[in-house]
């Protein structure tokens, strides 16, 4: 049995995501003690308990008994099924979390896995439901047959209510295999290769804001200010604001900037980096446009490949594919904490030379 300590790294719920995800992928249990140890609030929280209650159907996983604050995690696997699975995470607990734990092992399932999730699509300290539309999923396409993540309603703090709906059409099927080294040799993918970011091409966006905020225009003044402080790149900017009656009031942009390698769209390796800003009490339409346009304006300047938080996704990813390597300036304690947990699941290691991410068999 795989052990895992909670405080390790960053010491926050991605150990745990990752864990379920690599677990339930290639069947192998785990324990996970002193779970999200250097939160203010240490323990399980709500997306958590969705996440593995959902994929305690997907597999029929065995666990200990578990409730919010719980800090130590059991988790014994079996074999992934396809099906349709609704949750409800209750609260405007992260959508976006919960499918970090689920995306992957419902990739290599036996067929076609749809997940229908009501919660919050966006908040501080979590990635929008639009960024893993818009700058994840597309990294991911060359893994699956299809993945569709259709967002019908937006969800803001404190009681959620969004609902989004994640379709996944597999094109291999995990349970083929019987050793995990098998399936990584027969997993005939184009490598994660996001090496330079060479030419902007265009930068896209959307803005959503609930239907009280429709009077003041605060989702076109939130798209004017932000598309005016952008205009300095001189490429094609599309941002689209929309309003939705939603439990709470609310809003947020998601941008994202999109890249060429020498005149060239790589489709299986674009580059995409992407930025976001939070409607909050006591900051002005123009103060949140200009907040996202700011933090992709910090991006672009940077010449990464990837923005801060999406490195940290394609980890686990990575480690499905030995050979894939990624550039960057700066690599997080998050990215680290998932390159070691991938480690514990997957006879692969990360080697990091000069800010470039290799991930090669070990």
């Amino acid at each position: 049995m795989i052990e895992l300590d909670g405080s390790q790294g960053e010491g926050g719920g991605a150990l745990v995501r990752v864990a379920l995800a690599l677990s339930t992928l290639t069947e192998q249990e785990f324990k996970v003690t002193n779970i999200r140890a250097n939160r203010p609030e240490p323990g399980l929280k709500a997306q958590h308990l969705e996440a593995i209650n959902t994929l305690k159907q997907i597999c029929d996983a065995e666990t200990n008994e578990i409730k919010i604050g719980t800090t130590e995690l059991y988790f014994k696997p079996k074999k992934i099924k396809r099906g349709i699975y609704e949750i409800d995470i209750g609260t405007a607990g992260s959508i976006s979390l919960v499918l970090q734990a689920l995306i992957l092992p419902c990739m290599f399932a036996p067929g076609k896995v749809t997940l229908k999730i009501k919660g919050g699509t966006c908040g501080k300290w979590q990635a929008s439901v639009y960024y893993l539309q818009n700058i994840l999923l597309p990294h991911l396409q060359k893994f699956v047959d299809k993945i569709e993540l259709k967002i019908f309603k937006p969800g803001y703090y404190p009681q959620g209510g969004g609902e989004v709906q994640l379709e996944i059409t597999p094109r291999f099927n995990i349970r083929k295999y019987q050793y995990v080294e098998d399936f990584l040799k027969e997993l005939k993918v184009p490598r994660i290769k996001l090496l330079e970011a060479d030419k902007l091409e265009q930068i896209r966006g959307v803005v959503n804001v609930s239907s009280e905020l429709q009077e003041k225009e605060v989702g076109e003044r939130i798209k004017k200010t932000a598309e005016m402080a952008l205009r300095k790149y001189d490429v094609p900017i599309n941002v689209r604001s929309e309003y939705a009656k939603t439990l709470n009031v609310g809003g947020e942009i998601v941008l994202w900037a999109l890249f060429s390698e020498k005149g060239k769209v790589d489709s299986d390796n674009q580059v995409i980096i992407g930025a976001d800003a939070l409607v909050e009490k006591n900051k002005s339409s123009e103060q949140v446009g200009k907040e996202a346009a700011e933090a992709l304006s910090k991006e672009i300047n940077k010449k990464n490949v990837t923005d801060h938080y999406l490195l940290d996704q394609l980890i686990p990813f990575m480690a499905l594919l030995p050979g894939s390597e990624v550039q960057t300036t700066e690599i997080s304690e998050h990215a680290y904490t998932n390159m070691h947990v991938c480690k514990q699941f997957v006879p692969i290691t990360f080697k990091v030379v000069k800010g470039k991410i290799k991930v090669e068999l070990r």
